[in-house]
């Protein structure tokens, strides 16, 4: 297999100022690509661009929240407009509230569907008019176990992450025409502040070596990046290799 060579594309990557977001950002840099480096937090993305940027790689930061429809089209416009083009989208911004359907509140819902499920339309929307003239892209969207089993005190991350695989597939039927391919990728549980929430909580916490680094799943995102782009990688599941909920 020739794989596709990442070296001078422009990758936009949310969630980018920590954990799974900035191991892909710099999985990407190091592979070549200029990275837009996408974070709610300014300070954050800020830290990762300027590190990328040591790193001898084009970088800009962006703050945006991803669920904001006049942001995210602001930012996708500036990415092209700043770095000349806009080849590959990675949606990892992603959150959580870890209760119960009867102790969650309305509004807890609503934003963990707006950032996790409605982001990933929003820059999949912005994004597409770019890639459809330069006739092929890629958009990434980073999904999660969740989306494939259930546990208690997860409903509306369930219901993001399923959603989310969902929307994908029809994109990617969408995109074909122009040369517009669409991959989920499927991670296990990641060694990333995402946890932080269970002991603050009192939820016991996963074993660190039931967790897998995100580096492991940025090479992964990586590698679906470089598949021949006659083909397309639809979906991806990566599990740490001692993550004991599975067979």
């Amino acid at each position: 297999m020739k794989e596709q060579t990442l070296k001078g594309k422009v990758v936009l990557v949310t969630g980018a100022g920590s954990g799974l977001g900035e191991a892909t950002a710099q999985a990407f840099a190091e592979a070549g690509s200029s990275v837009a480096c996408v974070d709610l937090n300014a300070a954050a993305v800020e830290r990762v661009s300027q590190k990328l940027n040591g790193l001898d790689t084009p970088s800009i930061a962006f703050p945006c929240n991803v669920s904001d429809a006049d942001a995210v089209f602001s930012v996708v416009q500036a990415v092209s407009s700043k770095l000349g083009r806009l080849d590959i989208v990675v949606n990892c911004a992603a959150i959580d509230h870890t209760v119960s359907v009867d102790e969650m509140t309305v509004e807890q819902w609503d934003q963990v569907i707006a950032v996790n499920l409605r982001g990933p339309f929003l820059f999949a929307k912005a994004a597409l008019p770019y890639m459809r003239r330069q006739h092929g892209g890629q958009i990434i969207n980073v999904a999660s176990t969740a989306a494939v089993r259930a546990w208690a005190n997860a409903s509306a991350y369930h219901a993001s992450k399923w959603g989310l695989i969902g929307f994908s597939r029809g994109l990617g039927v969408e995109g074909r025409p122009d040369g517009i391919r669409v991959t989920t990728i499927i991670p296990g549980g990641m060694q990333t502040h995402f946890f932080d929430r269970f002991a603050e909580q009192g939820i016991p916490m996963p074993e660190t070596k039931n967790l897998q680094d995100p580096a492991n799943v940025a090479a992964t995102i990586v590698f679906a990046a470089q598949v021949p782009p006659e083909s397309a990688l639809q979906e991806l599941m990566i599990t740490p290799l001692t993550e004991t909920s599975w067979p």
